[in-house]
């Protein structure tokens, strides 16, 4: 059976290295499959949920990981994913996120309003508002 070897990176470590059957990524203009033998392409990712699912001999499934930003780079079997944000959607603990969502919140709020950090914040808390969506869904 053909698989795609991905590798996915954050910013502080990799999340995931390893052969699938498929994934789908979330980008600017919508989800995109890829599959074995893909034609080589970089894409931008947005805000949402790649769904990578694992092969046969791994136990089949899906593995969902949630992403904000970054890009995805695809040739022919292999896949490398770059996202600026990501977390796996089975480890997401929403008292934990809206603690730092509320703590990005207040944080904002004691800015200036022409205080560059309050777009820092603001990202932050699209961020968490974007795990506790996935968190939700279960």
């Amino acid at each position: 059976m053909a698989e795609l070897n991905v590798q996915f990176v954050r910013p502080d470590r990799a999340l995931f290295q390893g052969p699938v059957a498929s994934l789908v990524l979330v980008t600017y203009a919508g989800e995109l499959g890829v599959y074995p033998g893909h034609a080589a392409e970089i894409v931008a990712l947005g805000n949402g949920v790649v769904r990578m699912k694992k092969l046969p001999q791994d136990g089949g499934g899906e593995e969902d990981v949630v992403v904000s930003g970054g890009y995805a780079e695809i040739q022919d079997d292999e896949v490398i994913v770059l996202a600026d944000h990501a977390r796996r959607a089975d480890d997401i603990d929403p008292d934990i996120v809206r603690r730092t969502r509320d703590e990005a919140i207040d944080a904002r709020e004691a800015c200036d309003e022409g205080d560059h950090r309050r777009a820092y914040y603001d990202n932050k808390v699209n961020w968490c508002n974007l795990l506790l969506k996935q968190t939700m869904k279960d």
